[in-house]
């Protein structure tokens, strides 16, 4: 049995696919999209949170410390990233939660126990486990393992997913995938390289393929202003959805500034940080009407 690497397990989710549902966030993505709100879910390894507002000033992460990454200036705790090994030994020892590890190994028996606990839920409402992420995907092997295990528990499985990876992967995931939740994040190919790093062309052969073998398919169209609430962009995903049978809804998702705060905890650069609130109701409103005048399929608001 392979270990895993997730950053978390969220349970009673309600906007991951049908009825009440536990989420299994893994770890590891191939996109580096402008305006990720899950950034801790881009590297295929654990990562430091430091919160310094958090810092209590107990020393035990000077203690612990192997390669000596935090030391103070100016009468501020700082954490010295370049030095740092992340090997999570301040954050055993941090007792104020200024310092955390993000991300753990797990197998896939430990994951569908945790999902268990809810399975009475599960089939009143309709739900199930969704595997999200990152990518699930990009850890292939472990990914299928947690789509068995669930499988022999009678659980439905619903999978986010933003088409990357090889249609022959997509194959074997069919029999145990009752809705892939399929990105959509850009449908101009010039744009979708500028925005995700990714180009569209394989994404869209992964969506053509899953329509062919006729999968549920749930569009997650996140919108971001300034960058994809374009007309053309709107009738794009409703002509798309239209063309494709299997194509059970489109999910339109506003932007989400949660990655600024979470990027500066993990040592990153934000990339979008004028972007500072939620998109205005009316605005995401209009969004909605732009998409279901091109398409008679169900376009919600998530």
């Amino acid at each position: 049995m392979n270990n895993g690497l997730i950053f978390d397990i969220q349970r009673f989710s309600l906007h991951d696919g049908p009825g009440i549902r536990t989420t299994v966030f893994m770890k590891g993505c191939p996109l580096r999209c402008l305006w990720c709100h899950n950034p801790e879910s881009q590297e295929n390894w654990p990562e430091l949170s430091f919160v310094p507002e958090k810092c209590i000033g107990c020393g035990r992460c000077f203690q612990e410390c192997p390669s000596e990454a935090h030391r103070m200036e100016g009468g501020k705790h700082v954490l010295d990233r370049l030095k740092c090994v992340r090997c999570g030994r301040c954050a055993e020892k941090c007792y104020g939660g200024a310092l955390t590890t993000i991300g753990r190994a797990i197998t896939a028996d430990e994951v569908i126990a945790e999902v268990l606990r809810d399975k009475p839920f599960y089939g009143n409402s309709g739900g199930g486990m969704t595997l999200s992420g990152g990518e699930p995907m990009f850890q292939f092997e472990f990914t299928m393992e947690l789509l068995k295990a669930a499988k022999t528990h009678g659980l439905n499985i619903c999978m986010e997913t933003c088409g990357t990876v090889s249609v022959e992967n997509y194959a074997e995931t069919l029999p145990y995938v009752e809705i892939y939740l399929f990105d959509i994040k850009e449908s101009d190919p010039v744009r979708h390289l500028e925005y995700t790093g990714a180009p569209l062309e394989p994404i869209l052969k992964s969506l053509e393929f899953l329509n062919f073998k006729n999968a549920g398919i749930i569009l997650r169209c996140p919108v971001v202003p300034g960058l994809n609430d374009r007309e053309a962009h709107f009738r794009a995903i409703g002509e798309l959805a239209s063309r494709l049978n299997s194509v059970l809804q489109i999910d339109v998702e506003p932007y989400c500034p949660l990655g600024i705060s979470k990027s500066g905890r993990i040592g990153k650069n934000y990339l979008l940080p004028e972007l500072k609130s939620f998109p205005d109701k009316s605005e995401t409103g209009k969004w909605v009407e732009s998409i279901k005048s091109s398409t008679s399929k169900p376009v919600l608001l998530m």
